[in-house]
């Protein structure tokens, strides 16, 4: 019987076999998931409907699970076609979520094309691709260690 939130069995394997520095990517409902992936990564579907799940509630899921060392967001180019005027509005809500699991972590975004090279590395061991319609709503967590 788990204690924590996360109970998805495929989701549960793989952070279960992740160690320190592995990253997992919360993944919007535009992010390019089938292709844009690590090579050693597993690629889970939550994306039952438009806006059911979201990286929200897979975020706040997860945080009840693992330890964090770093979360990145996907920062936007000022040329880019889908540019937003300052922060997106799911980041207000990460920024929330983060503060209630009690973490010490700030959302750091790196640009957009560092953002899929990070993706792409051998340390990226899980997709989860939502169905969030948000823009630039993809979350990349890099794993901590357990201290306890």
């Amino acid at each position: 019987m788990l204690k924590h939130r996360l109970l998805h069995p495929e989701i549960t394997e793989v952070l279960a076999r992740a160690g320190h520095h592995a990253k997992v990517l919360i993944a919007d409902g535009n992010y390019p998931a089938s292709t844009a992936i690590g090579p050693n990564a597993r690629l889970v579907s939550l994306n039952l409907a438009p806006g059911l799940v979201t990286v929200s509630q897979v975020l706040e899921t997860l945080l009840t699970a693992i330890p964090v060392d770093e979360i990145n967001t996907m920062g936007i180019p000022s040329d880019d076609p889908y540019a937003l005027k300052g922060d997106p509005p799911a980041w207000t809500d990460y920024r929330r979520i983060v503060s209630a699991a009690g973490l010490d972590v700030k959302l750091t975004p790196i640009d957009k094309w560092q953002f899929y090279d990070a993706v792409a590395s051998r340390d990226h061991v899980l997709t989860i691709q939502t169905a969030d319609q948000q823009l630039w709503a993809n979350v990349l967590l890099t794993l901590g260690c357990r201290t306890d």
